[in-house]
């Protein structure tokens, strides 16, 4: 007979940037990083097939990737915070949970809302470093006490942001450092 547990109401067990999860959305960077500086070389070169399409269009794909990006990772958090939860015999939705998922649904919904707006009216070296400063914003907020160095990834977006404001032609460079941060962030905190 198996006993009845009590499934506990923990916040930091779910949807936690550590481990695989963070190696995995550290991968999702640089592989976002590489399409988009493929795509754009591939629109400069004449005669390549890309380079037939519209501004226009390559917006769309730019667009396209970007939520593809972020409905990955999304998944990545909630499949490792389901097992994390279910390992633990805790409930994965409770009520701090569901809070931290419409803080976070509200998050996207805002960057994506911002950045698209950017983007229309021309301010496009500007999408790189607003994003990773919202991005530090965010990682700054989610931590909680016990994890502090979270912390780390939060002041390395933010400088990375500055970074850019300065050197709009840098933007490729900090997906890059952002996804070998998080896939080093992802080894070191287990």
């Amino acid at each position: 007979m198996v006993k009845k547990t009590v499934l506990h109401d923990n916040f930091e067990v779910n949807f936690t940037l550590r481990g695989f999860t963070s190696v995995l959305i550290g991968g999702y960077f640089f592989l976002l990083g590489y399409i988009y500086k493929y795509i754009l070389e591939s629109f400069l070169i004449e005669g390549h097939s890309i380079a037939f399409l519209s501004p226009e269009i390559i917006e769309i794909i730019f667009i396209v990737l970007a939520a593809t990006f972020v409905l990955i990772s999304s998944l990545a958090l909630f499949i490792s915070g389901l097992r994390t939860a279910r390992s633990f015999q805790q409930r994965f939705w409770n009520s701090k949970t569901t809070k931290f998922f419409m803080k976070f649904a509200i998050a996207v919904v805002f960057v994506f809302v911002l950045l698209t707006k950017l983007m229309t009216y021309g301010f496009i070296d500007l999408l790189m470093p607003v994003f990773l400063i919202i991005y530090a914003l965010f990682l700054f907020v989610i931590r909680n006490k016990e994890r502090k160095n979270l912390l780390f990834l939060s002041i390395l977006s933010l400088l990375l942001g500055i970074l850019c404001f300065v050197i709009p032609s840098y933007w490729n460079t900090t997906f890059t450092i952002l996804a070998i941060s998080h896939v080093t962030y992802g080894v070191v905190v287990r």
